[in-house]
């Protein structure tokens, strides 16, 4: 099968289900920030040394194939096969954060991203995730998608805050706080 099919060569996609939208859709524009994030853990991935931080960016990277389904299949599409973002997935990111959480010191004042190579990927990919949820917002806005793809990018923004503390913290390097 070729990677082409020229299906888009006018500017508009097919969501699962079949419908066909503009690549601009608010739906693309969401479930493409979680493809672009995606990529990000991957580098976040590449660069870092850590094998409980690999492990845990993994299990991100497939969560978030899932929420790009998620995000690509209407809540009113017969494809009923396809698995959605839950609770059970933010608890999950939930005890993630406080587990790591506690083997960290309190912040008492905002930090610049920076550090290890691993850390401020995991810095841009936390934006990355915020912006991610934005478009999530802007898309449940319009349409039904539920509130657990907002919850989701929501907690996820906090564990990628706080596994790049972590990996700065396992690297030896110091956190800079802002000076205002």
């Amino acid at each position: 099968m070729k990677i082409y099919t020229k299906t888009g060569d006018e500017g508009d996609t097919s969501l699962f289900g079949g419908k066909r939208v503009h690549k601009d859709d608010l739906r693309l524009e969401a479930y493409g920030t979680i493809d672009e994030l995606n990529s990000a853990i991957g580098s976040c991935r590449a660069f870092n040394a850590h094998t409980e931080i690999d492990s845990l960016l993994a299990e991100i990277q497939n969560d978030l194939f899932i929420l790009g389904a998620d995000l690509a299949t209407p809540q009113s599409s017969s494809t009923k096969e396809i698995r959605r973002i839950g609770l059970v997935d933010i608890t999950r990111l939930e005890q993630h954060i406080d587990s790591l959480e506690s083997r960290l010191s309190p912040l008492s004042t905002f930090i610049l991203p920076g550090g290890a190579k691993s850390a401020v990927l995991l810095h841009v990919a936390r934006t990355i995730c915020r912006r991610a949820e934005r478009r999530i917002v802007s898309l449940a806005r319009h349409e039904s998608i539920g509130t657990a793809p907002i919850m989701y990018t929501n907690r996820l923004s906090d564990l990628l805050f706080v596994l790049a503390r972590i990996v700065n913290m396992l690297s030896g390097n110091q956190e800079t706080p802002w000076k205002v």
